[in-house]
């Protein structure tokens, strides 16, 4: 069990290690990324229940920002798969609920609640991979910086750099304690409810414990609550364009229907 927590382990801190590739879309500021990807889920969001074919010119956007990054597919396919059971589970009971028949294709009729189900799982593909691209290409300490600067308040950002920075030590106080139980067990066999029960609250103890040094060592250190990054950001021409284009683009995928009038041009074009 232990060796696959560790795995699991290893491949969150993947997704923050992308983050320091050096390649056009790292080096923007965080700022301009931040609001793009919040202007983008907006407008994904706000696409109606039935508008399958209106989600479909979004993806040129994650597909632009995975090729301008140089960053792997396939890993963040797998990320977007781990979380997939929860919108699957959400959706599932909308065939159920919505039978009234919108489409026939081919002879068999598509009730509404199939496509609200497949546009719910569309606008899950694009917001959470909008998400992840944001951390693989930016950092979330940069992202909470970014917020901070566009005005968030503070102690929001400062609690979600925080219960991210520190979602990894906990981790790794869980696996030293399962990988102790292990060495100590000869049995071989998966962890009891009552034995799991008290790791919990033996972890609990160590957590409290730990947050307390942690707290006085930040202290000692003169921590204010102010974000601070190693690398400097500068909002110039080139943040302002990128944003300005993201953003005329976003309204032209969401105002204008692409699909209509790509499927006109290629029935016109057509024999």
């Amino acid at each position: 069990m232990t060796p696959r927590l560790e795995t699991a382990f290893y491949d969150i801190g993947r997704l923050d290690s992308l983050s320091q590739l050096d390649t056009p879309a790292h080096r923007l500021d965080p700022r301009a990324k931040v609001a793009t990807t919040f202007f983008f889920v907006v407008a994904v969001v706000s696409c109606g229940k039935y508008e399958i074919a209106a989600l479909l010119p979004f993806f040129l956007f994650p597909a632009a920002a995975i090729g301008l990054a140089n960053l792997p597919t396939g890993y963040l396919l797998r990320k977007l798969l781990l979380v997939s059971p929860f919108v699957l589970f959400i959706g599932i009971f909308n065939p159920i609920l919505d039978r009234e028949t919108l489409m026939n294709i081919a002879g068999l009729d598509i009730s509404g609640g199939w496509i609200s189900f497949a546009s719910l799982v569309l606008k899950f593909m694009l917001t959470v991979g909008a998400a992840l691209l944001l951390i693989a290409t930016t950092g979330f300490p940069a992202i909470c910086m970014a917020l901070n600067k566009l005005g968030a308040p503070r102690i929001f950002t400062v609690q979600l750099l925080m219960l991210y920075r520190y979602l990894f030590v906990l981790i790794e106080e869980g696996i030293r304690m399962i990988r102790a139980h292990s060495l100590r067990s000869f049995s071989g066999r998966r962890v009891r409810l009552r034995t799991f029960l008290q790791l919990l609250g033996n972890l609990l103890l160590r957590t409290l414990d730990r947050a307390q040094r942690i707290h006085m060592a930040m202290l000692s250190r003169a921590f204010t609550g102010e974000i601070h990054l190693a690398g400097k950001y500068n909002f110039k021409t080139g943040e302002a364009l990128f944003l300005m284009a993201s953003l005329a683009l976003i309204a032209v995928f969401r105002f204008t229907d692409i699909t209509r009038i790509i499927g006109s041009l290629i029935l016109e074009v057509g024999p």
